[in-house]
C-alpha cells in the first residue's frame, strides 16, 4: 500500500498547485515587481533586475500584486491595464524613503484623462507618488478616477494640474486620504479635488493649497453631481483663489455628505458652500466640528450659487463649529460675515452651538423666511445689527476667549463663556481634537471642547499637524 500512497499524493499535489497556477488570475500569487530608472522593460521586473518604467507594471500587474517605485523622475502617464479583487488589491507604491516624480510636462494628454488615469477599474491603490505638470486640455487631472470602484488614493502629492489635482468621477468607494494638493486649475476646469457622481466617498487628512492663478475652476474640495454618503474630514484648505469646501448638488440630487474636523482658512471666498446650481435636490448634510477662519467672504453659506433662484434643500445641520474673523473690509465694496442663509426653498435648518466670533458685517444672517429651521445655543461676539441678522434662541455673548486666534489656535480657555453651554440634542461625540463630548458639565459650544487644566497630547499633535 505505501506505493500507492506515494503515488497518490504526489498526484494530489500536483493537481492542486496546477489548479491554482491556471486559475483565474484572482487565485494566482501575489507578486512584488520593482520599477527603477536604470532597469529594463524587457526583464522580469524583479529587484535585482526591474523594470524601467511605471507603465510597464501598469500592463502587467494583476489582482494582488504590488509595484514598488525606486527614486527618480518618470516622464510618463500610468493607465493600469487590469482591477484587483476584494482583498487582493493591485497597488502602485513608491519604495520606502524614496521620492518618486511622474512628470508630465512633455505628455500631451487626451481631454478628461489623467497623468494617473484609472478608468472603469476595481480595487487599486496608488500611495506615495509626486505628480506634476498634467494637462493640457481644461479636464487635465494629476490623478483621474473615472467609473471605477473601491480605490484608494492615499500620501501623494499633486502639483500644477491644468484641471484637479485629484478627480473622481462616477464611482463608488473611493478612498482619498493623506494627499497634497498644490496648484491645482490653472485654467482649467472642476475643483483641486473633485468627487462627482461618487457614492460611499472619504475625503480626509488632505493638505489643499495654493492653486492655481486662474479664474476659471479651483475650489479646494468638492463633493457634487449627485454624490451621496460620503465624508469630507480632517483636510485642511487654504490659500486659495476660489472657496474651500463645496458641496453642489448641480442638478441631480445629492445627499448624506458629513463636512467634519476640517481647518479651512484664507481663501478668497467663502470658507465652506452648501448649494445647488442647477436646481438639484441637496439633501441631509452635517457639517459639524469645523474650525472656518479669515476666508474673504463667509464663513458658511447656505445659497443656490447659479441661475435656479431656489433649487430644493432639506435636512442641513450645522453644529459646533467655530467662525472667526470671516469677511474682508479691505478690499474696494467689503462684506461677508459668519453665515449666510439665502435660499427661499430651504427647508429644516439647524445652527446650534457655533461660536461666531469677530466676523465682518454680520454673525448670522437670515435673508430668507426657512420652514423648520432652528438657531439656538450659539455664541455670538459681535452681533452688528445688520438687516437680517438674528441672535437665535438661547445665545451666548460675548468673548470666546480663544486660546490664541492669532496663532490660529481656537481651542478654549478657562473661563471661557462657551464651555457648557451648548445643547446636548445633535452634538457630535467628539471634536475636533476626537476629544469626547462632553469633559465638563456640559457640550461646549463651537467645534473645542474645554480640556480642564491642560491640552490633551492627541490634541497637541493634531493641532501641529493641521499647521502643515
Amino acid at each position: 500500500m505505501k506505493p500507492y500512497r506515494r503515488i497518490w499524493s504526489a498526484w494530489l499535489a500536483a493537481f492542486l498547485l496546477s489548479l491554482l497556477q491556471s486559475s483565474a488570475p484572482g487565485l494566482s500569487w501575489a507578486t512584488t515587481y520593482y520599477v527603477n530608472p536604470s532597469g529594463s522593460d524587457v526583464g522580469p521586473g524583479t529587484h535585482a533586475q526591474p523594470w524601467q518604467t511605471i507603465s510597464r507594471a501598469a500592463d502587467i500587474l494583476v489582482a494582488g500584486d504590488t509595484v514598488l517605485i525606486g527614486a527618480g523622475t518618470y516622464r510618463e502617464s500610468i493607465v493600469p491595464a487590469n482591477s484587483g479583487a476584494s482583498g487582493r488589491y493591485i497597488t502602485y507604491a513608491a519604495q520606502e524613503g524614496a521620492t518618486v516624480i511622474v512628470d508630465g510636462a512633455s505628455i500631451n494628454l487626451e481631454e478628461y484623462t489623467g497623468l494617473v488615469y484609472i478608468a472603469y477599474k476595481s480595487y487599486i491603490k496608488v500611495s506615495g507618488l509626486q505628480i506634476r505638470n498634467a494637462g493640457p486640455n481644461p479636464n487635465n487631472a494629476g490623478i483621474l478616477v473615472d467609473g471605477s470602484h473601491h480605490i484608494t488614493i492615499q500620501g501623494n502629492k499633486t502639483y500644477n494640474t491644468v484641471s484637479s489635482g485629484i478627480g473622481v468621477w462616477s464611482s463608488s468607494e473611493i478612498t482619498v486620504e493623506g494627499n497634497e494638493v498644490e496648484l491645482a486649475c490653472n485654467d482649467g476646469q472642476q475643483e483641486c479635488i473633485t468627487v462627482a457622481g461618487t457614492s460611499g466617498f472619504t475625503v480626509s487628512g488632505n493638505h489643499v493649497h495654493h492653486n492655481g492663478p486662474g479664474s476659471n475652476g479651483g475650489e479646494g474640495i468638492d463633493a457634487k453631481d449627485g454624490s451621496s454618503n460620503g465624508r469630507i474630514s480632517g483636510n485642511h484648505v487654504h490659500d486659495l483663489s476660489r472657496l474651500g469646501i463645496y458641496v453642489d448638488a448641480w442638478d441631480k440630487h445629492t445627499f448624506g455628505i458629513t463636512i467634519d474636523k476640517n481647518r479651512v482658512d484664507n481663501c478668497r471666498n467663502d470658507g465652506i458652500t452648501l448649494a445647488s446650481e442647477m436646481g438639484g435636490l441637496l439633501e441631509d448634510v452635517l457639517v459639524s466640528n469645523n474650525v472656518v477662519s479669515n476666508n474673504l467672504l463667509h464663513g458658511i453659506a447656505v445659497t443656490p450659487n447659479g441661475p435656479v433662484a431656489a433649487p430644493p434643500m432639506r435636512n442641513l445641520t450645522i453644529v459646533n463649529n467655530t467662525l472667526h474673523h470671516n469677511g474682508d473690509g479691505s478690499v474696494p465694496s467689503p462684506w461677508g460675515g459668519g453665515i449666510v442663509v439665502d435660499n427661499p426653498n430651504l427647508e429644516s435648518l439647524l445652527i446650534r452651538n457655533n461660536i461666531f466670533s469677530d466676523n465682518l458685517f454680520f454673525q448670522i444672517l437670515l435673508d430668507v423666511p426657512v420652514i423648520g429651521l432652528q438657531v439656538d445655543h450659539n455664541l455670538i461676539d459681535g452681533f452688528r445689527g445688520y438687516e437680517n441678522e438674528i441672535l437665535g434662541a438661547s445665545p451666548v455673548t460675548g468673548n470666546p476667549l480663544f486660546v490664541d486666534a492669532s496663532a490660529g489656535n481656537y481651542r478654549l480657555q478657562a473661563g471661557s463663556p462657551a464651555i457648557d453651554k451648548g445643547a446636548a440634542g445633535s452634538a457630535p461625540a467628539d471634536d475636533y481634537d476626537m476629544i469626547k463630548r462632553p469633559q465638563g458639565a456640559g457640550v461646549d459650544i463651537g467645534a473645542h471642547e474645554y480640556v480642564p487644566g491642560r491640552r490633551s497630547a492627541l490634541a497637541g499633535i493634531l493641532f501641529l499637524l493641521q499647521q502643515h
